[in-house]
């Protein structure tokens, strides 16, 4: 069994703290606010498909694309009529236009490199209908520099302890997780894996312009899942944008 199999069997356990269902009820208060409310939504990066179920509850015709194959035998599940695609976020292919995208949890971060941002706006914007919603969010500047930063965290729940080591080289605007995990069995005993992930830091501005570079027009930027604009020590934001321009030909 791989690692990111492993991860996958506990992500849910791990994201315990994390409140889906606020999340969900916030998208879709704004989709609430369409004059034409979306009715196919795509969720990007969707993990073990919590969000997209929730969604899919509040009735629109969800799809869920993610890379790793082991959160989507989660998600499907959870979401056993919906469309869900092993697909790359940079890569995604649809077989049609959706009237929304969302992408949560800062899985924008997870793009490290400015080709990647270009390449997933551009594929936003691609396949949604025009004057569709494209709602995701990124960890902040301040959580970067101040939350995540080099510190090392450690969390323990029943049956799992595990060690959440950080490293954010402020150069390159990259941090490294280093994440060590301990699961206890049946017998008592522990076993132990590995797993490391990097996210980028992205500033506002670097966002914004990436966006207007590829059609979107920022409609809202939110502290977090909030109503409230951003502030200095936010740690989350959200960005609700739509897509005004058609795309550049020949990207």
């Amino acid at each position: 069994m791989s690692a990111y199999q492993r991860f996958a069997e506990l992500y849910d356990r791990l994201t315990f703290d994390v409140d889906y269902e606020a999340i969900a009820a916030r998208i879709d208060g704004i989709f609430e606010r369409e004059e034409k409310k979306p009715h196919l939504v795509l969720d990007l990066a969707c993990g073990t498909g919590t969000l997209t179920r929730l969604l899919a509850q509040k009735g629109y015709d969800m799809i869920g694309v993610d890379a790793s194959d082991a959160m989507l035998q989660k998600a499907q599940e959870k979401c056993p009529s919906s469309l869900l695609l092993l697909q790359n976020m940079q890569e995604f292919e649809l077989y049609g236009t959706v009237d929304a995208i969302v992408c949560m949890l800062d899985s924008v971060n997870y793009l490290t490199e400015d080709s990647d941002l270009d390449h997933v706006f551009h594929l936003a914007n691609n396949y949604l209908n025009p004057n569709g919603l494209f709602i995701f969010d990124i960890n902040s500047e301040y959580k970067f520099r101040n939350i995540l930063a080099n510190h090392t965290y450690t969390y323990e729940t029943d049956d799992i302890f595990y060690v959440w080591e950080n490293d954010f080289d402020e150069e390159t605007k990259l941090c490294d997780f280093y994440l060590t995990f301990f699961e206890q069995a049946e017998d008592g005993r522990y076993t132990r894996f590995d797993e490391m992930h990097t996210e980028r830091m992205y500033t506002c501005a670097e966002i914004e312009k990436a966006l207007e570079r590829h059609g979107f027009t920022v409609l809202a930027k939110c502290d977090g899942y909030t109503k409230r604009l951003p502030e200095e020590k936010s740690e989350r934001i959200l960005y609700v944008c739509r897509n005004t321009k058609p795309i550049q030909q020949g990207f």
